[in-house]
């Protein structure tokens, strides 16, 4: 029996939870509805979960801090599709930056939405089952820099601290767990749990271009990423873990 994808809609108006959860089960997918983060956390403890479609706008633990729990936790590698009633742009970088995987404005299609959630279940499906981001705790070496996945903090070799954005954090880490192997940019979106459904390759493009300036790296010869022709990045510096940061 062919396996159906299970999508966990949280939202607390519950004529939305209903509307979404029959368009989607007409349309093959499994559903589950939780109408606040706690509901959420059951539903998950309950049964696997394949992408979950979270509201921002609820009262309690709003989405934004949902989506954040679940980066952090066991729940991490779960594709977030989150929805808005405000077409705020400060609220979708957050919540890209928080790990959302996309971001869809209400009042929406239905058909929108199905759309965007296969098209996120495809692109977490591309990735090979051996790529997966490290748990923290660690510090890694790598040329001149070393990065603590602790404290998420980038020294030079004078122990001068560099800043990072989340994105560039997240891109790193995936570049360090992935040394010397070519990732295309469908790889790098998923992995760095922060990709944007309109721009996909040239968001990856730019955030390469800001973390080669971070790296002080020369993207005419670079040293640390590489640009493979027609098939993505290569960090290309090897990695070398030091262990638990002191």
């Amino acid at each position: 029996m062919e396996r159906v994808d299970h999508i966990l809609i949280v939202d607390d108006d519950r004529e939305i939870r209903e509307l979404v959860g029959n368009y989607l089960k007409k349309n093959g997918l499994r559903t589950t509805v939780a109408g606040d983060g706690r509901q959420m956390r059951a539903a998950l403890d309950d049964t696997p979960v394949d992408l979950i479609v979270l509201d921002i706008m609820m009262p309690g633990d709003d989405g934004l801090l949902l989506c954040r729990e679940l980066r952090a936790g066991k729940h991490k590698a779960i594709p977030v599709l989150m929805l808005t009633a405000r077409n705020d742009e400060t609220d979708r970088i957050v919540g890209l930056e928080m790990g959302a995987d996309d971001y869809l404005t209400k009042p929406f299609a239905a058909r929108e939405l199905l759309a965007r959630i296969n098209a996120v279940l495809r692109r977490t499906r591309m990735l090979p089952p051996n790529l997966q981001v490290t748990d923290s705790g660690r510090l890694l070496a790598f040329g001149q820099w070393r990065l603590d996945t602790s404290a998420r903090h980038l020294l030079d070799g004078q122990d001068t601290l560099v800043a990072l954005s989340g994105a560039e954090y997240r891109l790193l880490r995936v570049f360090l767990d992935h040394p010397q192997r070519v990732l295309n940019r469908d790889q790098l979106l998923n992995l760095t749990q922060g990709r944007d459904a309109d721009l996909f390759d040239r968001s990856i493009d730019l955030l390469v271009s800001r973390l080669r300036q971070r790296l002080l790296d020369d993207a005419r010869e670079p040293a640390y990423i590489k640009t493979v022709r027609s098939e993505g990045y290569v960090f290309s510096m090897p990695v070398q873990v030091l262990g638990a940061p002191a």
